[in-house]
């Protein structure tokens, strides 16, 4: 894949994991992301930029040494991620399948906002849900 040629400022999520090689093949099944470019590091951490329905993502061995740590060291995460998609039971069943716990299920409260949360295998929260419509 080859990466857009813009200079747009953009914020993109860079999440810490232990076992980077299988939190990346987990983000494949759970959400349909796709590889971008991935490597090792001469120290053996391995870096990889994933894409989910366009969107950039970072996935990158921990590193205690350089005080990059996971939610799995640190015993949980402060921050969780916003996955919008066109239909949030579906991505999150499919979440649930490779291995994410729910936190809680797809609903529609009062403020017309559909959203779950799950919990991935390495202690990343993700809300998944619908974006609003104006």
């Amino acid at each position: 894949m080859v990466r857009p040629a813009s200079t747009a400022t953009r914020v993109v999520p860079m999440l810490l994991v232990r076992d980077g090689a299988r939190a990346v093949e987990f983000y494949r099944r759970a959400f349909g992301a796709v590889g971008v470019v991935q490597f090792t590091s001469s120290n053996g951490a391995m870096m990889a930029e994933l894409s989910i329905g366009g969107a950039p993502l970072f996935v990158v061995d921990e590193e205690p040494e350089y005080g990059s740590l996971s939610p799995t060291s640190l015993g949980g995460s402060p921050v969780r991620i916003e996955l919008l998609v066109s239909n949030p039971d579906v991505v999150t069943a499919q979440a649930i399948g490779a291995g994410a716990r729910e936190v809680f299920s797809v609903n529609d409260p009062d403020h017309g906002y559909p959203l779950g949360r799950v919990v991935d295998p390495f202690g990343h929260y993700w809300e998944i849900g619908r974006p609003l419509t104006s």
